[in-house]
């Protein structure tokens, strides 16, 4: 597929990694873009940093997570119960899992910027995913078996 990139907006956020005796805080960037339009992608670590690791995470998910519990798996998310700036974060991996707290407020800021770059239900056709089969079947595409 051509890539047809559109940088979208991108938040700086701390989220605080609950531990057993202490939190701690870990630097974090939201980003979207809309080639991948149904995703959010939450980078760890400084901004500029090469070795960050990134989680995708489904916009729809992290929209519901917002206002209920929600996930099933590897990522969770619900608001707090106590106090309404309190989003939870869970996330799941091989190696280990990792229960994060952060804004709910700066969330649902950077969600409503990403609906400025493609609107709630407009993802399907963010994607293009028409144009993209119609260049393929017409040889406009590159064909992996030569052909």
């Amino acid at each position: 597929m051509a890539s047809r990139s559109t940088p979208g907006p991108t938040t700086p956020v701390t989220l605080h990694l609950v531990g057993p005796h202490a939190w701690t805080e870990v630097p974090a960037t939201l980003g979207y873009d809309a080639a991948d339009p149904y995703a959010v992608r939450i980078s760890f670590g400084e901004p500029d940093a090469v070795d960050g690791i990134s989680w995708l995470l489904g916009r729809d998910l992290l929209r519901a997570g917002l206002e209920r519990p929600t996930g099933d798996g590897d990522v969770r998310l619900w608001p707090a119960r106590t106090t309404g700036d309190v989003l939870f974060l869970h996330l799941r991996a091989p190696s280990g899992e990792a229960l994060f707290e952060l804004s709910r407020t700066a969330v649902a800021a950077f969600l409503r910027q990403t609906e400025q770059v493609v609107p709630i239900g407009a993802e399907a056709t963010a994607l293009q995913v028409d144009d993209e089969l119609a260049a393929l079947l017409s040889g406009g595409g590159a064909d992996p078996a030569g052909r």
